[in-house]
């Protein structure tokens, strides 16, 4: 089954959001893919079609409003100017439209974040509890309150990391824990940030 997406807007507050929609004929599930520091490039949106091709509807909104970063200077430049409001803004927009699709009909939906998208995964399981049932982070954390959280929790890291301490995602694990939620880290000795990109 071979999915292809396409861009469509959706509503913000105060504005409007863009983001990359996959969808499978019959969708058994929606999953809202955060993308890395670098923007909503090709690798996000095969993601997404990968994840369409396996039955879920994948909507991979643009956190960076059309800005793209090719390497890690670009990518840190690109970084220092985001605003947190609006990223914010769009990832509680994006999971607003993707619940609202009729397929989607307000379910639960699944959260993947990768790097600065993992943090916003996880801020989102607290922010929407009701919405997200379950989150997937690859390389990155946050330390918040997980106790408003109703989500199950799936990490994927670089023990070696240079960008995502050991200490940080331990401790992110155990707030996960400590809030009672379900949650399974895994560790790729040998790899380093952004394996999966």
């Amino acid at each position: 089954m071979t999915a292809k997406g396409h861009m469509v807007e959706f509503k913000t507050e105060g504005g409007q959001g863009k983001g990359y929609l996959a969808s499978p004929e019959k969708p058994r599930g929606a999953v809202l893919v955060l993308h890395a520091w670098w923007g909503l490039n090709d690798f996000f949106k095969s993601f997404s079609n990968r994840l369409a091709s396996q039955g879920f509807l994948a909507f991979a909104p643009d956190l960076h409003d059309g800005a793209l970063a090719r390497t890690v200077e670009e990518a840190k430049d690109l970084h220092s100017k985001i605003v947190d409001d609006r990223v914010k803004k769009i990832v509680l927009g994006a999971a607003d439209y993707l619940q609202s699709l009729p397929s989607v009909s307000g379910r639960e939906i699944g959260v993947v974040g990768f790097s600065m998208g993992a943090a916003w995964s996880l801020l989102l399981s607290t922010l929407k509890p009701e919405n997200v049932g379950a989150v997937v982070v690859f390389y990155g954390t946050y330390l918040i309150d997980f106790s408003k959280a109703r989500a199950s929790y799936l990490g994927h890291f670089a023990p070696e990391d240079e960008w995502e301490p050991m200490a940080d995602v331990r401790a992110t694990e155990d707030k996960i824990r400590g809030a009672g939620k379900e949650v399974a880290f895994h560790f790729y000795p040998g790899m380093k940030h952004w394996f999966v990109e």
